[in-house]
């Protein structure tokens, strides 16, 4: 009887704890499938035509330059210009004194007179002397020396009206002109100053600033890595877009004409490894100015099938390599080297290590691992996330109680 009761005790406990571990389980089990897995933000990678720009320092210089320094000495009456304005070719900017360039000219001009009076009787002998000498009324020397006479006379002319000419020439350097069209600086000669000609100093500088070079400068590796590129048949170079480039200011804002690529210089700097590239732009508004800092933009072809991801799903292992987290076919995760090449706007372009419909995660990194099954949402880039706790459903408010009708 004993044995009996104590066998129904034990079977009694051995169901209720059965029962008790069926209930944990069950309870696991609908919390697990409560929470869920965790979601997170991806995009799907397609491969689309991305134009290749080159970013490159650069400082702009002037079109044409120009010194004005006097070509004769004198003392400066007069300046005719305005400082940081505009001045036209041939345009007078100084005066020197001429009183003293005048009376040489005037006296070169008395020397040519004097010699042309000259040469007409000279050359008067000579023809009679022509004649004579036929007939033996004067004899040969007479002739030839008459003849000489008139050749001197003759090349004292030419020599006199050259004498003649430079008195004017140096009459005319006493008016300082513009050599080019531009904008003009400041002086550094007063009324009053002694000039000197060819002096060391200028009185002044022109400088066209429309249009105005841009001179950037590129390494030499980054032209080697574009040539293989091309040669791989990654990049196009060729076609009409290739020379088109644009100019961001120092400021950062964007200079709304773009420039032509000139040329590339010949050889590399050893000190550096870069080499020139000369860029010009119209610059009808005089916006840059000779000397300032600019960003070249310089496109320099064209990946027709290039990958490019945000930014914000690409970060670094331990090593300092790029890695991303994709979701695979079974809708877990999955962590991937990747090779990134350069920065598209807000996006990396990626040359290796995806491929065209990838799911790379970009927003929910934190949250999850590689071998975890995740719920994947699309990302939306003009969408701010924001916390969990801001995007959890509010439960709706208790409707209001009816007020009690009076009696």
């Amino acid at each position: 009887m004993k044995n009996k009761y104590g066998r129904t005790i034990f079977w009694t406990v051995a169901l209720i704890t059965v029962c008790l571990m069926l209930t944990a389980c069950g309870r696991s089990k609908a919390g697990n499938e409560a929470q869920g897995a965790p979601e997170v933000a991806a995009v799907v990678v397609q491969p689309e035509r991305v134009p290749i720009v080159t970013e490159l320092p650069g400082r702009t210089s002037a079109y044409l330059i120009a010194e004005v320094r006097p070509q004769v000495s004198g003392i400066i009456q007069k300046r005719l210009f305005t400082e940081g304005s505009d001045v036209k070719a041939g345009q007078v900017l100084y005066q020197i004194d001429p009183a003293t360039y005048q009376a040489a000219y005037a006296g070169a001009e008395a020397a040519l007179a004097r010699a042309e009076a000259n040469v007409v009787s000279i050359r008067n002998r000579a023809e009679r002397y022509k004649e004579l000498v036929t007939i033996n009324a004067v004899s040969k020397q007479d002739y030839d020396d008459a003849t000489a006479a008139l050749k001197q006379a003759e090349a004292e002319v030419q020599a006199n009206k050259a004498a003649t000419e430079a008195a004017r020439i140096n009459l005319a350097f006493t008016r300082v002109t513009a050599p080019i069209s531009g904008r003009i600086g400041k002086s550094n000669v007063t009324v009053g100053a002694l000039a000197t000609a060819h002096q060391g100093m200028a009185f002044t500088t022109v400088q066209q600033l429309d249009p105005i070079y841009v001179d950037a400068t590129q390494s030499s590796a980054n032209l080697l890595e574009l040539k293989r590129y091309m040669a791989a048949g990654r990049i196009k170079g060729d076609g009409p877009d290739r020379a088109r480039v644009k100019l961001m200011l120092e400021d950062g804002t964007p200079y709304p004409l773009e420039g032509t690529l000139k040329f590339s210089d010949v050889t590399v700097e050893p000190s550096t490894g870069s080499f020139i590239l000369r860029m010009e732009f119209p610059n009808p508004k005089h916006t840059l100015l000779p000397g300032m800092y600019v960003r070249a933009l310089i496109q320099q072809g064209v990946a027709e099938r290039a990958i490019l991801i945000p930014q914000q799903g690409v970060s670094r292992d331990p090593k300092g390599n790029p890695v991303v987290l994709i979701v695979d076919g079974a809708g877990k995760v999955q962590q991937r080297p990747i090779t990134v090449d350069r920065p598209v706007g807000d996006k990396w372009f990626v040359s290796a290590g995806l491929a065209p419909g990838d799911q790379v995660i970009v927003e929910g990194i934190q949250k999850v691992r590689p071998g975890v099954p995740v719920k994947v949402v699309p990302f939306d880039a003009g969408q701010k996330g924001g916390t969990e706790a801001g995007k959890t459903a509010q439960p709706p408010a208790k409707p209001a109680q009816p007020a009690a009708k009076a009696k």
